[in-house]
């Protein structure tokens, strides 16, 4: 066997090389002088393991690259969710430099190219085998953090709120930026986990905070610190699937977040029928679909902040808008109709505009207009049954 007396000495040190490892961390890692002893006691567990690793793998001839695995098996998980990434890099690095420092000593005569580029080589397997159990910690992270949202969303969309709702999502990173707002699309497919990663990278760039859940062939997305909700949709369309996307209304805090989300929801639900709606469209652009589909509060909003304001405003402003609307949406028509001039329709129109929020001159707005005037007369609470 090649290395043979080295490898004795090498394994006859073993202990030494990984004290002396792990009293150069101390020294030279300001970081790791303040880890908790079980944390410091583990390091070391995986620095022995490190060393017989080395051994098993020299007297291989370097050949099984799986025994470099071994050295994180001391501690894979527990040392992945305490020590970052780049810290274990250090670890290793220093760990390198104190088994190289080690070579004269350790190489039997004529063995010490040999032993050095042996270290060498088995340093790289070593970061290899660092990087595939982070890489599966975040694996299994990603995929429990799925869960967790789609739980906390599936809650959002029941109506529930509370504190273990807030503190479910502190748990996942929500900082509890206001106001939220919640906006439902068709999911891109493929797993969930990856899916919400590429949401949440392209959130994290615009500076928002966002808990999201796919729910069959449905993205849903509560958005936190969202001051214009429909332009921070826009930017993250490209993370839905085709179809439309729906807005429910800024709420201020998260546990208002379900009026949002049932807003967003039966907007989701009503959207076929408006096939020209921007993308995305706001819940409340999609008032009468929701009303036509049965969305209760849909109805109340119409009859109430449409019909009633109308009434309230003066009778001169229904009287125009009827008129209007029996015109085909004719200005000169109505002002005959009426029996005033155009201009005093002109004015009674931005009246309408400004009273209701909805222009009588747009077409999808006069839609909204005259369903709520036939909802308001029907029964002026909205309630209509169903």
């Amino acid at each position: 066997m090649k290395l043979a007396a080295t490898i004795r000495n090498v394994e006859r040190a073993a202990g030494a090389l990984a004290t002396q490892s792990v009293a150069r961390m101390d020294e030279v890692l300001p970081w790791f002088r303040d880890l908790p002893a079980d944390q410091r006691s583990m390091v070391m567990l995986v620095a022995q393991a490190g060393v017989r690793s080395f051994v098993e793998w020299l007297r291989n001839d370097g050949t099984d690259s799986a025994i470099s695995d071994e050295v994180f098996e001391a501690a894979p998980m527990e040392l992945a969710r305490a020590i970052s990434l780049q810290h274990t890099v250090a670890l290793v690095k220093v760990t390198i430099e104190v088994v190289e420092e080690q070579v004269p000593q350790l190489a039997a005569k004529g063995e010490s190219v040999e032993l050095a580029e042996a270290v060498l080589r088995f340093s790289r397997e070593v970061a290899f085998a660092a990087a595939r159990v982070y890489a599966r910690a975040a694996e299994t992270r990603g995929a429990w953090d799925a869960r967790l949202q789609a739980l906390l969303v599936d809650a959002l969309l029941r109506g529930e709120a509370g504190d273990e709702l807030t503190s479910r999502a502190a748990a996942l990173g929500w900082s509890d930026a206001t106001p939220v707002s919640v906006a439902v699309g068709r999911s891109p497919g493929g797993e969930a986990s990856a899916v919400l990663h590429a949401l949440h990278r392209t959130t994290r760039r615009l500076g928002v905070d966002v808990l999201a859940g796919v729910h069959g062939d449905r993205l849903v997305a509560v958005l936190g610190g969202v001051a214009e909700p429909l332009a921070t949709v826009e930017k993250l369309a490209g993370k839905f699937g085709d179809g439309p996307i729906v807005v429910g209304p800024a709420v201020p805090t998260l546990e208002q977040a379900s009026e949002s989300a049932r807003a967003a929801q039966m907007g989701f639900r009503a959207a076929a029928a408006w096939p020209d709606a921007p993308r995305p469209v706001s819940a409340t652009e999609l008032m009468p679909e929701r009303a036509l589909l049965g969305d209760q509060h849909a109805r109340q909003i119409l009859s109430t902040q449409i019909y009633t304001a109308l009434t309230k405003a003066g009778g001169e402003l229904l009287e125009t808008m009827d008129a209007f609307i029996a015109s085909g949406g004719v200005l000169e028509g109505t002002a005959r109709a009426l029996y005033v001039h155009p201009n005093t329709v002109r004015y009674r129109l931005r009246r309408i505009t400004e009273v209701t929020g909805f222009s009588p001159t747009v077409s999808h707005d006069a839609f909204t207009l005259r369903l709520a005037l036939a909802i308001g007369r029907l029964d002026p609470s909205g309630e209509l049954p169903r």
